[in-house]
């Protein structure tokens, strides 16, 4: 069985899927892109300031839940540009700062909207 779990503390999906689904002990958080959730409109600035409100994005989802980025098992980051995966990395070391999850980290031709980064990840219930 699954649930679909959605907040109004980090961007409302634009297309046809879902904020996160629970499912077997599991959240399967979709892709965050950098949006503000209040204005709907991309964070711009640079990619460590896109990269920031992605993960923030991540975590309000997780914490509707009851959980935070600590579950967070396995996460997949996608970027525009390779080039910016030491500055991707800097900013996502500061969130994930013990025990961080198994990661990928590939670029893609082309993000929605074209932001620099996307990130999704999969989170367990403790």
């Amino acid at each position: 069985m699954k649930v679909v779990v959605n907040t109004d503390k980090a961007p409302q999906a634009i297309g046809p899927y879902s904020q996160a689904v629970k499912a077997n002990g599991m959240l399967f958080v979709s892709g965050q892109i950098p949006l503000d959730p209040v204005t709907g409109q991309i964070v711009y600035g640079g990619v460590e300031m896109q990269t920031r409100q992605v993960l923030t994005n991540l975590k309000a989802i997780l914490n509707k839940e009851g959980l935070d980025l600590a579950n967070v098992v396995k996460a997949t980051v996608f970027l525009q540009d390779m080039n910016d995966f030491a500055a991707v990395n800097k900013v996502y070391g500061e969130f994930f700062t013990v025990e961080p999850p198994a990661r990928s980290a590939v670029q893609v031709a082309r993000l929605p909207r074209d932001v620099s980064v996307e990130i999704e990840a999969i989170a367990v219930y403790a």
